[in-house]
């Protein structure tokens, strides 16, 4: 994982690769690493989110990209902050220990901004690969993402 220190923006890839569509964070920013958008360190995290906690810390901007539940379509995309996607219904993240619990534990007194761009799976069971609605949305998630990071620096 990145040592870097300071970063204006950082897009972290959450979810685990062994179950089918909760994998599509780290999908997403494997595709994103090969041409990052300018400004951003793009990161694989995986369900490690603690081990990243220095990179939240070195932030001004998070953008996360992981599969939520919001009981739309297989595919659909979603972008949100922390609070909205914090709605009964909504499983921000399938992993014991989510981003927005990251951000509480840094426990620093910094307002860190972070949206998230979701994307709803269709199955999380074993299996490696991403399932066709969901692998079909990669497109569309790093095209948010770019948009996202490219309006945030057109806002420094």
């Amino acid at each position: 994982m990145p040592s870097e220190g300071r970063h204006r923006f950082l897009v972290v890839g959450l979810g685990n690769l062994l179950l089918a569509d909760d994998g599509v964070g780290v999908h997403a920013v494997r595709r994103l690493a090969e041409d990052p958008p300018p400004g951003a360190l793009v990161v694989e995290v995986g369900t490690a989110i603690l081990d990243a906690l220095h990179l939240l810390e070195g932030a001004e901007r998070v953008l996360a990209i992981d599969a939520v539940q919001a009981g739309g379509e297989p595919g659909t995309v979603y972008l949100s902050g922390l609070d909205e996607m914090a709605q009964p219904g909504v499983a921000l993240s399938l992993h014991e220990l989510d981003i927005r619990t990251a951000v509480r534990m840094m426990g620093s007194g910094k307002e860190l901004q972070v949206a998230v761009v979701g994307v709803e799976p269709q199955t999380i069971d074993y299996g490696m690969e991403l399932t066709e609605p969901v692998a079909a949305a990669l497109p569309s998630v790093e095209r948010e993402v770019r948009r996202i990071v490219s309006e945030w620096s057109a806002m420094e």
